[in-house]
């Protein structure tokens, strides 16, 4: 298993297919490069050189105590972006990962970023505060956090049919296969439990929006409109707002896990903006 060596010492288990413009995919928080089953094959079947790594505490990478603020996480990026000299790049962010994205951006710069696409992405900021009144309570997260705490692979599969199906996923019907919902579960379990809770920690309490708005390379947006765990009119309109120029793609009935739910559109969407 190739690994790239970041400046702290942690290892980050990487994969690296296809040839073309790179394409560097940023996954979900507790989820690992896995969750691009979907996306990953088919970027490097059509083209594009597809790059994708377990964050740190996530899969095959180490799972140190400490670094999962997005200031550790944005140099762990730039490290594996200089370890392979990844030029001309698309910055594909899902979730926290799109935090990542711009806060690496942010400090390290656009010298090797041509485009920037965020999927499902919790900025600019999810928290409640008084200049964000639409945000969530504090409270939402600390009940959130205990449920982890207390029994991560219960609230996991009980967070399965809203992930992918909205408020209104129907257990009759579900929106993935059970499966396929039980494997992601398990690509989630694979995390540190430390690192788990601090990601999510991380994505609810950090304001992004001075630092979304600075965004200046072409951004394609693309939210769900039942989106829940990034909910849309918090998070992807309000990106989309922020950062000048941007495109917005709105997928009317996808929740957050559209990578699976709606991977046929999601693969057009990158592929068409990657060689654009």
């Amino acid at each position: 298993m190739p690994y790239v060596t970041t400046r702290d010492g942690t290892r980050l288990h990487y994969t690296d297919w296809g040839d073309g413009r790179p394409v560097v995919l940023l996954g979900a928080a507790m989820m690992d490069s896995r969750m691009w089953e979907f996306q990953a094959p088919f970027l490097a079947e059509n083209g594009l050189r597809c790059v994708t790594y377990d964050r740190r505490g996530c899969g095959g990478s180490d799972r140190p105590w400490e670094g999962y603020d997005y200031d550790t996480l944005a140099a762990d990026l730039a490290d594996l972006l200089d370890r392979l000299d990844l030029r001309d790049a698309v910055l594909v962010g899902y979730a926290v990962g799109g935090g990542e994205a711009v806060r690496y951006l942010s400090r390290h710069g656009a010298g090797r970023v041509a485009k920037l696409v965020l999927l499902s992405s919790t900025t600019p900021f999810m928290r409640r505060t008084p200049d964000n009144p639409d945000g969530l309570d504090l409270a939402f997260f600390e009940e959130m956090a205990e449920a982890i705490r207390r029994d991560r692979a219960g609230w996991l599969s009980g967070f399965t049919m809203p992930f992918f199906g909205g408020a209104d996923a129907d257990p009759d019907n579900p929106p993935v296969s059970p499966e396929l919902a039980r494997w992601l579960v398990g690509t989630c379990m694979d995390a540190s439990p430390k690192a788990g809770l601090e990601i999510y920690r991380t994505l609810f309490c950090t304001d992004q929006r001075a630092e979304t708005a600075a965004v200046k390379v072409p951004t394609l947006v693309i939210h769900g409109a039942a989106d829940l765990a990034a909910p849309y009119a918090l998070c992807g309109s309000r990106t989309a707002q922020l950062i000048p120029g941007s495109t917005f793609v709105r997928y009317e009935d996808a929740a957050h896990g559209l990578f699976a739910t709606h991977a046929e559109r999601l693969n057009q969407d990158l592929l068409a903006f990657a060689k654009g």
